[in-house]
């Protein structure tokens, strides 16, 4: 089964090629074409949602024609069409699903509307083949949650942030402290040069019974720390780095050691810990999720940097996993700004659609 994804929910425009053979192997990246827009939003220091939606509109049909022919294939050669549906930036969710909608209509494909949640959630098996059910620690710009990942459009909730994502507090604090974005990256780069040990951050939610994440409190206090001691120093900032990305790192340990409690209690053992979205690509967090897996003595997996961030081959999996248990959508489905993951279910065709033997 051959998927084409589309992924145009925040400021990456996205198109890939997938191939799924059945539900025990990992599935194969045809093509996968990423356009960035952070050149476009740099001077913002933030995504401008009106940018975003024309750079999607202007680009987005070469970089579908560029998927298809880095994988060697044509229209009649793709199984189905799939779109991130939400949650996302209205704007850029409505380019995508629409021409993900125009293809599909025309070429008389079934058309998959895509949770972005939901791809980050499957996109271990994408790589690894990792079996349900596992524990999903999923952490981006816009979201931080555990979930239970029991099977397709089988996700329960076991943890969530009460304010801020976790992605969004690095954003905010290189933005506090003049860095560049995404904020991320450059907040992991100066920290490895700062004392860890410098600033007294607050650790937020330690020790509470649910597994929840708040991130509020440690912005505060680190905004109140920097207006303390300026003018800041290139080693003031470093220091600010370092302390807070530990701060973060202490406070993943404590939750998802929580998290990963929780799902033992109600389901079993896990088959393995997945971590999934951009903040997976800092590597003092990854090796703090490393240490939690071992203790609960199962196994990390985390996709490749270039699957943890937002990219077509996510949606063009889950796309390929939904189809093959049957699950399709009508023309009339909508765009979500707003869509939590647990209340993703599997829709049924009213038509039977004929997939390419």
């Amino acid at each position: 089964m051959f998927v084409l994804g589309i992924e145009t929910t925040c400021d990456e425009t996205a198109a890939a090629v997938v191939e799924r053979v059945d539900d025990k192997r990992p599935g194969r990246i045809l093509s996968n074409v990423v356009l960035s827009q952070v050149n476009e939003h740099a001077a913002f220091g933030g995504v401008v949602p009106e940018i975003a939606a024309r750079a999607h509109v202007e680009t987005l049909d070469h970089v579908i024609s560029k998927a298809l022919a880095d994988a060697g294939r044509t229209f009649e050669g793709i199984d189905g069409i799939a779109a991130a549906a939400g949650p996302g930036l209205i704007g850029g969710v409505i380019v995508g699903l629409t021409t993900a909608k125009a293809i599909a209509l025309v070429n008389e494909k079934p058309l998959i509307a895509v949770n972005h949640l939901e791809a980050h959630a499957l996109t271990a098996r994408l790589t690894d083949g990792t079996p349900f059910p596992y524990c999903l620690f999923l952490a981006s710009g816009g979201h931080t949650q555990i979930v239970a990942v029991r099977g397709i459009a089988d996700y329960v909730l076991l943890g969530t942030t009460v304010d801020d994502a976790i992605g969004e507090a690095f954003d905010k604090t290189a933005k506090l402290l003049g860095l560049g974005y995404p904020g991320g990256p450059q907040v992991e780069k100066e920290a490895v040069r700062g004392n860890p040990q410098r600033f007294a951050l607050p650790r937020p939610m330690l020790g509470r019974p649910e597994p929840d994440f708040s991130l509020s409190g440690l912005k505060t206090a680190l905004r109140l720390e920097a207006e303390r001691i300026a003018p800041l120093s290139d080693q003031d900032v470093a220091n600010l780095c370092a302390s807070f990305q530990q701060a973060v790192v202490e406070m993943i340990e404590d939750r998802v050691r929580t998290g990963l409690h929780l799902f033992n209690t109600r389901y079993g053992a896990p088959t393995a810990l997945v971590a999934a979205g951009g903040v997976a690509a800092n590597q003092p967090i990854r090796k703090a999720l490393h240490r939690l897996a071992y203790d609960a003595k199962t196994i990390l997996v985390v996709p490749p940097p270039e699957l943890c961030t937002d990219n077509g081959a996510m949606i063009a999996w889950a796309g390929a996993e939904r189809l093959a248990h049957g699950f399709v959508d009508g023309l009339d489905v909508a765009p979500r700004a707003r869509w939590p993951l647990e209340e993703v279910i599997g829709m049924r065709p009213q038509v039977a659609y004929r997939v390419r033997q």
